[in-house]
């Protein structure tokens, strides 16, 4: 997708959007467990990669935040990046990013979300970041199935680098991503595939992933995800997550 049309639908999706409504509501598809626009929330996650050169471990802490009539939503990302290759073993802080989310239309059974996040070029190493300050506009949309038995995501996402090191590739990457969810009693299990065409290296970028979730309280849960990458310029070859997310 060219850039001018892809800025051409998010210029589209605000000027036609619906006022989200202005109190919480429980039983949507972004309130639902993974997606919880409307409480503040703090993620801990830790992601291992294998790589064809090493390994390389994040350890991230995440805030989300709500504001105003909770049609708004603050995103804060900090990670902490362990690289283990054959010739160098170190750990420092990656780029930092924040980011905002807007609901603009809700129903009970559908909706669809906006957000716009920026990566900072902040990395402590060069190993550990992309060297670029990354703009990164996606639209959401979210659908219950089978009478709300199954939740399902999509996304539509463009990654553009505006500033940076001129020594670094420019990041140009347009991913498409598809999750379900199934949720059973305290419990979920989700399937995704996202498909990432990397226009710098003109190839995919692609990988799939299963989750396995749990609330351990009503305003604490738990999962972890096993991950393979697939595609001709693939950045990694299988990887493990595992996070907890904290709600008030």
């Amino acid at each position: 997708m060219k850039i001018s049309q892809f800025y051409f639908c998010i210029i589209f999706l605000f000027s036609s959007a619906v006022k989200a409504q202005d109190t919480i509501q429980y039983n949507n598809p972004f309130s639902e467990a993974r997606y919880h626009y409307f409480l503040k929330t703090i993620l801990f996650f830790n992601e291992y990669l294998d790589t064809e050169n090493g390994s390389y471990n994040t350890t991230q802490l995440r805030f989300l935040y709500p504001i105003g009539n909770k049609a708004w939503n603050l995103r804060f990302d900090l990670p902490l990046i362990s690289a283990n290759t054959n010739s160098d073993n170190k750990t420092g802080i990656g780029d930092v990013s924040a980011g905002i989310s807007f609901i603009p239309y809700m129903e009970r059974n559908n909706g669809i979300a906006l957000r716009a996040r920026v990566v900072s070029n902040s990395a402590s190493d060069p190993s550990f970041g992309s060297g670029k300050w990354v703009f990164i506009p996606t639209v959401f949309y979210g659908r219950y199935l089978q009478s709300k038995r199954y939740l399902w995501i999509s996304s539509l996402e463009y990654q553009t680098s505006f500033a940076g090191s001129s020594s670094r590739n420019d990041i140009n990457v347009t991913a498409f991503e598809n999750v379900i969810l199934w949720f059973f009693g305290r419990n979920w299990i989700a399937v995704d595939a996202a498909f990432r065409y990397n226009n710098t290296v003109k190839g995919f970028q692609n990988n799939a992933f299963l989750e396995f979730g749990r609330k351990i309280t009503p305003d604490n849960l738990i999962y972890i995800h096993p991950s393979v990458a697939f595609g001709g310029q693939k950045t990694y070859n299988y990887g493990l997550e595992a996070g907890i997310l904290i709600l008030f």
